[in-house]
């Protein structure tokens, strides 16, 4: 699926989805795996290949104060604009499209083949959750997905690290219900060392809170992000955008490169 945020170069081409704006020479991808320069054109490599899919709890997201003690279906990708050394999705998030070894296995899935495939459950459900690896990468996708199942009245949920730009999160927002945003670490230091962004982590949050339902996330990695000061620092930013948006404090577990 050609993407839809790049620029053309003199030689090669610039993705503009997320703060890397990655330079992609022909032939190769970008950062995260996904996104691929074939001649000048920039392609979304990963649209329709879903690796994982699962009816959850809505509280798993985790979203506790939209649609509680319902349930959705989780679907996912491959890929991630991070390098988070602590994943707990890294089989697919870091899954390295370009070295030849496709340990990551998926399905090709269409918008309207993962509709009619939830239809056809039987299993009541709140509607689409994209989460797993990260969202964002699968841009086009929820595009073209999100208005189908808007359709049918169901909802759709985004669970992202927010690391994406201001013009295509306001294109994305407006098919969105609800997100899940993981604040990493209230400090850009630690973004730096992982791959991301603080500031644009933080503008999606601030941007999706005024569009949609928005819950955050932090997991509380030890000597790592769980200083008194930093957790005062992100509940008052917090508490400053809206002071009702709830925040989850997820327990750590040695993951991925963590161990």
């Amino acid at each position: 699926m050609r993407a839809k945020y790049y620029e053309n170069l003199d030689d090669g081409v610039k993705c503009t989805l997320c703060p890397h704006n990655c330079f992609i020479a022909n032939g190769r991808y970008g950062l995260c795996n996904t996104r691929r320069n074939l001649h000048g054109v920039l392609y979304n490599d990963n649209y329709g290949k879903v690796t994982s899919l699962a009816l959850d709890p809505i509280e798993k997201k985790p979203l506790y104060h939209f649609h509680s003690h319902t349930k959705i279906w989780s679907v996912g990708s491959y890929g991630c604009n991070m390098k988070c050394g602590f994943c707990q999705n890294s089989d697919i998030s870091q899954f390295d499209s370009k070295c030849g070894d496709w340990h990551c296995r998926w399905d090709s899935v269409s918008p309207e083949k993962l509709l009619s495939f939830i239809e056809n459950e039987n299993a009541e459900s709140l509607g689409i959750a994209f989460t797993y690896n990260e969202p964002c990468l699968s841009f086009e996708y929820i595009l073209d997905a999100a208005p189908l199942f808007h359709k049918l009245g169901y909802k759709v949920v985004m669970v992202s690290n927010g690391q994406i730009n201001p013009e295509p999160l306001a294109k994305l927002a407006t098919h969105i219900d609800a997100w899940n945003i993981d604040i990493k670490a209230f400090n850009s230091e630690f973004y730096k060392r992982h791959g991301g962004n603080f500031k644009t982590a933080k503008h999606t949050v601030e941007y999706a809170a005024k569009t949609s339902h928005v819950e955050v996330t932090t997991l509380v990695i030890p000597q790592e992000n769980d200083s008194e000061e930093e957790m005062i620092a992100l509940t008052d930013w917090l508490a400053g955008i809206n002071p009702e948006i709830p925040l989850h404090l997820s327990r750590y577990f040695p993951r991925y490169k963590y161990n």
